[in-house]
C-alpha cells in the first residue's frame, strides 16, 4: 500500500477554505486533521468535528506532552495539530489535510519537507470583507482585524507549492482536485 500525501491548507478568514475542502474530503481517500483550538465555538461548530475545542489549560498541557505536530496563537487563541491521527492515516494509505493558518504551517513546514503546500486566497480584499459580513457571526471590530490578517497571510503565500484563488468555487474545487492528482503521479525517489 501507498503511502498519504499530507497536504498542509492555509487560507484567510472568509476566503472559503471550509467550503472547498467540504466538497474534497466526500472523498474517502482523505482523511481531515481535525485541529485542537481555545477559541469560543460558534453556533454550528461541533467538538470533534470542526475544533477539538479544549480551554487554555488544557492545551497547554498538550503543549507540555509534546502532542502537537505545530501550535500557534491566532486572534488570542491557540490552534493546534494532533500527531498520532496525522501519521496513522498516512500510513493506511489516506491523503491527510491539515487546515492551519501560515504560523503554524511554516512550522509543518521545517518538520515536515514532504508535504505539500496550499494556499487558498481570494479574488480580492473587498470580496473578503463582503464574505465575511455575509457570515454574521463577528463584530464589525473583529471583521476588520481579520481583514488585516489576511493582508499579512497573503504576504505569505510564496512560501507554499500552490496558491488557489477562490473566485469561483466549483474552479477553485477542480483546481484543488488537479493538485492532489499531480501530487500522486510524481515519481518519488
Amino acid at each position: 500500500m501507498k503511502k498519504g500525501i499530507l497536504f498542509v491548507v492555509s487560507a484567510p478568514a472568509g476566503c472559503g477554505k471550509g467550503t472547498i475542502l467540504g466538497q474534497i474530503l466526500k472523498d474517502k481517500k482523505f482523511y481531515y486533521s481535525v485541529s485542537a483550538t481555545t477559541r469560543k465555538p460558534r453556533p454550528n461548530d461541533v467538538d470533534g468535528v470542526t475544533y477539538h475545542f479544549l480551554d487554555r489549560t488544557d492545551f497547554e498541557k498538550l503543549i507540555a506532552e509534546d502532542a502537537f505536530l505545530e501550535h500557534a496563537q491566532y486572534c488570542d487563541n491557540y490552534y493546534g495539530t494532533l500527531k498520532a491521527p496525522i501519521e496513522e492515516n498516512l500510513s493506511q494509505g489516506k491523503h491527510v489535510i491539515l487546515e492551519i493558518e501560515v504560523q503554524g504551517a511554516m512550522k509543518v513546514r521545517e518538520l515536515r519537507p514532504d508535504a505539500k503546500f496550499i494556499f487558498i486566497a481570494p479574488p480580492s480584499f473587498e470580496v473578503l470583507r463582503q464574505r465575511l459580513e455575509h457570515r454574521g457571526t463577528e463584530t464589525p471590530e473583529v471583521i476588520e482585524k481579520r481583514v488585516d490578517a489576511a493582508k499579512k497571510e497573503l504576504e505569505m503565500k510564496v512560501n507554499y507549492d500552490y496558491c488557489i484563488i477562490n473566485d469561483v468555487l466549483d474552479d477553485a474545487i477542480a483546481d484543488f482536485k488537479s493538485v492532489v492528482r499531480a501530487e500522486e503521479l510524481k515519481i518519488q525517489p
